[in-house]
Formats: structure tokens, C-alpha cells, sequence
């Protein structure tokens, strides 16, 4: 899962980004409310974790005009502030949920996992590319009746590219979503398992799936290939 974190304490920010990490989810970090309702406008999330008092722009303001462009991502609202009319405010802006700080850990990313289930958009159960298969629940992987054997990093970034069957997506775009948008290594990693899936997914069953367009980016075929 991707989640965005606005928060204006850099040290409380950073600490949510590490420890959300910590537990397999990709984070993007921005530490005012203007630059947060950037990324949320440039960017697909899963969930944002939203501070509610900000300077320049306040979690209220960016989540209210989140909903009135008619973007639904879920928000969870963090603040130091607990007054009823605070949460109600929060609410009303369109908020999902609502925690005060000091909070507990724990507790925050089980309300972020409840939260997305809740708000996620209903998906299948098995994605499927012609005879190429995916359980992201089993993180098992087929080809026809061939069980194939993947790593975790190669089945996340074949997850990636059969959600977005038929449709080409940059480099960038694949690191955003498997590594995240703060990776700081070489960009050619991408294509490296790219690679690697090919000599899995397609060669050995003399199938081309996963194309590269030139300058573009990577495009898994909608058939399977």
C-alpha cells in the first residue's frame, strides 16, 4: 500500500514514514499542508495520514479540497488537538478517521489497515493477464498451469505492471509504487527486473508480455502476451 503522510513536525513525520516502512508500506512524506495536496493531486495513494493544524495550509483546508475535486482517497486526521468540535471539524471536512496525538503506534496502523479496507476500491481476488495469473493475497504466480517461482521484489513489481495491464508506466512510476518516491539508487533497477521477469514470466513459454516502449516506460499486454 502507498500512503501519504502531511504532517509539519519533520522528527514525528520521519518517524511515521520509518516505521510505516517497516511494516511493507510505500511513503511519501510532505511537511505542509501546499506541498501535501500536491502530492496527493500528482499521485495514486492508498491512504493519507493528515495533520489537521498546519501553517499555509491546514489539514482541514487540503482534505476539504481533496473531496470537492471529487477525490476519495481515505484520510486519516492526526492532531494534537481533542476537543469534540476539533473532530467534528475533521469529519465534516471530509475526513474518515480521526486520532489525536500522542498516539499509539500500533493502534494507528491498525486503524490505517482498517481504514483502507473500508475505502479501497473493490479489486479481483486473482488478476489476470490471458493465461498469466497473480494472487496478491497467496503471492503466488502462473503461467497457465506452471506455479512460477519469483521473488518478493520481482512479484511486487509483476503485481504493479498486471494492475495496470495495457497501460504503459514510466519508470518512476513503478519505483513510486514498489521502492517509493524517496529510492535514491540507480532508476536502471527497474529494468534489471524487468529482465528478470522475462527470463521467468515470457521466455520459457515463448510468450513477450511485459513490452518496453521507447521512452516511455513498460506495458504488461492486457492478453498476456
Amino acid at each position: 500500500m502507498r500512503v501519504l503522510v502531511v504532517d509539519d513536525e519533520v522528527r514525528l513525520a520521519d518517524g511515521v514514514r520509518r516505521g510505516l516502512e517497516a511494516e511493507g508500506f510505500a511513503v511519501d512524506v510532505a511537511n505542509n499542508g501546499i506541498d501535501g495536496l500536491w502530492y496527493a493531486r500528482e499521485n495514486t495513494y492508498d491512504a493519507i495520514l493528515l495533520d489537521l493544524m498546519m501553517p499555509g495550509m491546514s489539514g482541514w483546508a487540503v482534505c476539504e479540497a481533496l473531496r470537492a475535486e471529487e477525490d476519495w482517497t481515505p484520510v486519516l486526521m492526526l492532531t494534537a488537538k481533542d476537543g469534540e468540535w476539533d473532530q467534528v471539524e475533521a469529519l465534516d471536512a471530509g475526513a474518515d478517521d480521526y486520532v489525536t496525538k500522542p498516539f499509539s503506534y500500533p493502534v494507528l496502523v491498525a486503524r490505517l489497515r482498517a481504514l483502507v479496507r473500508r475505502g479501497s476500491r473493490e479489486r479481483p481476488t486473482i488478476l489476470q493477464a490471458g493465461d498469466l495469473r497473480l494472487d496478491p493475497a497467496g503471492r503466488r504466480v502462473w503461467r497457465g498451469d506452471a506455479l512460477l517461482d519469483l521473488t518478493s521484489r520481482e512479484f511486487t513489481v509483476l503485481e504493479y505492471l498486471m494492475r495496470h495491464a495495457g497501460q504503459v508506466r514510466a519508470k518512476r512510476d513503478v519505483i513510486g509504487n514498489v521502492w517509493d518516491d524517496d529510492f535514491e539508487g540507480d532508476q536502471n533497477i527497474v529494468e534489471v527486473y524487468v529482465g528478470h521477469l522475462r527470463q521467468k514470466v515470457d521466455r520459457p513459454f515463448g510468450r513477450s508480455a511485459i513490452e518496453t516502449v521507447r521512452g516511455a516506460g513498460y506495458r504488461l499486454a492486457a492478453d498476456g502476451g
